[in-house]
């Protein structure tokens, strides 16, 4: 494998040398080929243990996420920060966020969202351990999983809740096509999360009105 690797480095920087003499005298054609030949040179580059990587010339925003799972220990795209209500399960955010942020530093900008997109801040944030040194300025309001100091009994009961919103994310997954984006750059990573916390709230309207509205639904 490595001798192979090896073959592929020495034919891919033949060619980005050989393009990039050619396009030098061009001052158009050097600007057109600018962001290919700097992805290239990026690539060429790189080692295993390089930051930053580049995985895809195509989509040089993705990064490579640890999921720690045995199944699927590595995940490749943008990471997704999504905030949910607490019992009805509408999604009240749902921000691409560029690299690879720590869980704990996608709390602000999300709430910041929340506020943006519904008005209101959220008076309870509940949170896994992961978030634990988050870079919310309210630290009152967030509570973290397996917190023992400064709960009510509404606040317990709360807590034992986070944990639904797993299910919730795989819904968004598999039901909103959200693990395969179709749409071109770090915008469309953007629009694309919208786009699928939309339908997936549009959805959760639906089921509850057929739910009260379909006959034979409530029965003396």
């Amino acid at each position: 494998m490595q001798r192979e690797l090896k073959r592929l480095k020495t034919y891919l920087g033949r060619v980005y040398r050989d393009v990039a003499r050619k396009v030098a005298a061009d001052e158009g054609l050097a600007l057109r080929f600018a962001r290919l030949l700097g992805q290239t040179e990026r690539l060429l580059v790189q080692e295993r243990t390089s930051e930053s990587k580049l995985y895809s010339l195509h989509a040089p925003e993705v990064v490579c996420i640890a999921k720690g799972k045995a199944h699927r220990p590595y995940e490749f795209g943008s990471k997704l920060a999504v905030a949910v209500t607490n019992w009805e399960g509408f999604v009240l955010a749902s921000k691409s966020l560029e690299g690879n942020p720590k869980d704990g530093h996608m709390l602000s900008s999300t709430v910041e969202q929340v506020g943006a997109l519904n008005g209101v801040e959220p008076d309870r944030i509940d949170v896994d351990q992961c978030y634990r040194g988050n870079d919310y300025a309210h630290k009152e309001r967030v509570f973290i999983t397996r917190q023992r100091r400064g709960l009510t009994p509404t606040i317990k009961r709360e807590l034992r809740r986070r944990s639904a919103i797993e299910p919730m994310i795989g819904h968004v997954k598999q039901d909103g096509r959200l693990g395969r984006n179709h749409l071109l750059g770090a915008t469309g990573d953007t629009v694309n999360a919208l786009l699928v916390a939309a339908g997936h709230n549009l959805q959760l309207i639906l089921t509850w009105l057929r739910l009260f509205l379909s006959p034979g639904s409530w029965q003396p």
